[in-house]
């Protein structure tokens, strides 16, 4: 069986790879778990294995907003190669699972021992600067029921499964929009047999339906990935 592993860190050569790790502890991530706090420092860096992040930015006294996710395709904390204190958001676990952690300080260290990590970080933060660009004209000018498609999918993406558990009222507060919209749009995908959606449990039934209904910001937001992180298709 083939065992999950952080994409990132096999991008590394083998003897860098294991060189970090040495430095790293598995880490348990324990859904609704915040690993980073708005405007204070960050304590430590997380490569996902399994289960992924939202980062969540808090404006005045309005609901949370998400404005990234962090899965096994990315890290948390990638900002720490410009030497920031502070992060501007919050990270909280949407999915539970496990991950490779780092403290900050640590990290710094490796980043000058090894430049292929130096590299790969930078490359890694470029990436999520273009995706969170691209999120912000999504929410601006895309409509519910495609911005719903793409969440899933990204969602479906990070938990490496076709079933993941979450509630309409966390979605809402994600897209920064009224439940009653998510409550229709999920109804509607429910009705054509694109997803089902029980006590909090979602299930991903017709994909390639799924994505057809997304909008142009998935398909977008994966080729920054693929070209930014060099990946081969």
């Amino acid at each position: 069986m083939h065992r999950p592993e952080n994409s990132l860190l096999r991008q590394l050569p083998p003897e860098a790879r294991q060189q970090l790790l040495d430095h790293c502890e598995p880490f348990e991530l324990v859904l609704s778990a915040e690993l980073s706090t708005r405007g204070k420092p960050l304590s430590h860096a997380h490569f996902p294995i399994e289960g992924f992040l939202s980062l969540v930015i808090d404006v005045d006294s309005h609901p949370p907003l998400e404005v990234g996710m962090v899965g096994a395709e990315a890290m948390l904390g990638s900002e720490l190669i410009l030497g920031l204190a502070a992060t501007p958001w919050r990270a909280v676990v949407q999915g539970a699972g496990s991950s490779w952690r780092i403290g900050a300080q640590e990290l710094r260290a490796q980043i000058d021992a090894i430049p292929a990590l130096e590299a790969l970080l930078q490359a890694c933060l470029l990436t999520r600067l273009h995706q969170q660009t691209l999120a912000a004209a999504c929410q601006r000018y895309h409509l519910i029921a495609p911005r719903l498609a793409r969440w899933l999918l990204m969602s479906q993406d990070r938990s490496r499964s076709e079933s993941f558990h979450v509630t309409q009222e966390f979605i809402a507060l994600m897209l920064g929009v009224r439940r009653v919209g998510v409550t229709e749009a999920a109804s509607h995908f429910q009705d054509s047999g694109l997803i089902a959606y029980h006590r909090g449990e979602l299930t991903v039934l017709n994909r390639k339906a799924l994505e057809a209904a997304a909008c142009s910001c998935y398909v977008a937001e994966t080729e920054i990935y693929n070209r930014l992180m060099k990946v081969k298709k």
